[in-house]
């Protein structure tokens, strides 16, 4: 019996992650649960209808099509652009370590960058003149010290980040489908990113970028790096989101300080307050950086199946831990090992409820190991 070439099986796994992902009430930290339990994208999809169906409601969850994840990966093609699934090798190790990693990555240009170590440089919009050079200067010389740049493309302080960066190596996060330039007069940056950096998002083709989007998208560029500069952030601004999110996934935050006169600089100022390390140079980033790249940082999280394959003769465990399960939760979150300790069942089939009800739509996992009812469920038992 022949078997499949390597490029064969690699189309396979990215074809399964995508038909994965992109099915309703799938997201990527549902998509790396099932993952974890079932050993791939492709033995997951094979179980999910029938926990879809032990849920009793059927009816929020919606398998994509193959034929729609085989289209998907043809148009992915040919834009030039390639794939890369979270169980790839090129996959970016630190991206990898947050629990809500994308399911699959999809670029344009040097998808080796993704390999290489990584700092954030965001900031205002509306940046000042001052801001945009020293960005631009922040950008080069972190280049120069053999990082690459990453940033949201946005206009200001990230536009010049990556023009600082072009030469020596940046990576363009965007919002919506690699085929949808926003803001429309960075079309030019975008294309020379693309040949001669990398555009990263994980948003399939067509879509058009929308405000939800973009914190979904500034998680990618603090989780692709091992920091995170703001250069000028106003207070309540998206960069400051970004920055919230590296502390949150364990990464440095620098900050340049600002005229206190200055409302671009108040949310700079403030991280300075709370700890941010204060950057006048990228050399006061490179040193600060410099002890943690001796050994690394971040370590992909590997999946511990045996945490979550639960034996069949658990099936009335998973049933009762359904009931406990939505009983004791409510709107706001409340984290997996706090339902496991009052439930006083096992974890394997604590998981296995909350895998399933997701899939129903009952709830929503969220970031921190947390789950709430999702909008419109009612909290009572749901057997």
């Amino acid at each position: 019996m022949v078997g499949h070439t390597q490029p064969e099986r690699d189309e396979r796994n990215i074809i399964d992650s995508l038909q994965l992902s992109r099915s309703r009430s799938i997201g990527p930290i549902t998509f790396r649960q099932l993952v974890a339990r079932f050993g791939s994208a492709g033995a997951a999809l094979k179980a999910v209808p029938e926990l879809a169906r032990k849920s009793n409601n059927t009816s929020r969850f919606a398998l994509r099509s193959r034929e729609e994840a085989a289209k998907e990966l043809e148009t992915i093609n040919r834009l030039g652009a390639w794939a890369v699934p979270l169980n790839s090798n090129d996959y970016p190790a630190a991206l990898a370590a947050i629990e809500d990693a994308p399911p699959v990555l999809i670029g344009l240009g040097d998808k080796s960058l993704l390999l290489r170590k990584t700092i954030a440089v965001v900031g205002a919009r509306n940046a000042s003149a001052n801001g945009k050079r020293l960005a631009r200067q922040f950008a080069a010389d972190l280049g120069a010290g053999g990082l690459v740049v990453a940033s949201g493309l946005a206009r200001g302080i990230d536009t010049s980040a990556h023009e600082g960066a072009l030469n020596s190596g940046t990576i363009a996060v965007v919002a919506g489908g690699l085929d949808i330039v926003y803001p429309p007069e960075n079309q030019d940056l975008m294309e020379a990113i693309a040949a001669n950096g990398a555009v990263l998002t994980e948003m399939p083709p067509g879509t058009r970028p929308k405000a939800r989007h973009f914190p979904r998208r500034n998680r990618i560029v603090s989780g692709l790096s091992f920091g995170a500069l703001v250069v000028e952030a106003a207070r309540n601004s998206g960069s400051l989101i970004t920055a919230r999110l590296a502390l949150e996934q364990g990464r440095e935050v620098f900050a340049v300080p600002g005229s206190p006169l200055d409302p671009r600089s108040q949310g700079g100022n403030d991280l300075i307050r709370q700890g941010a390390i204060l950057a006048e140079s990228a050399e006061d980033i490179l040193r600060s950086l410099e002890e943690g790249f001796q050994k690394p940082v971040i370590s992909p999280q590997t999946f511990d199946k045996s945490a979550f394959c639960t034996p069949a003769n658990e099936e009335t465990e998973i049933a009762k831990a359904h009931n406990d399960i939505v009983s004791l939760l409510s709107h706001t979150p409340v984290a997996v090992d706090e339902l496991i300790r009052q439930c006083q069942l096992s974890p394997a089939a604590v998981s296995s409820a909350i895998l399933e009800l997701e899939l129903s739509g009952a709830v929503d996992r969220l970031p921190g190991n947390m789950v709430a009812l999702k909008s419109g469920t009612a909290a009572r038992p749901a057997y």
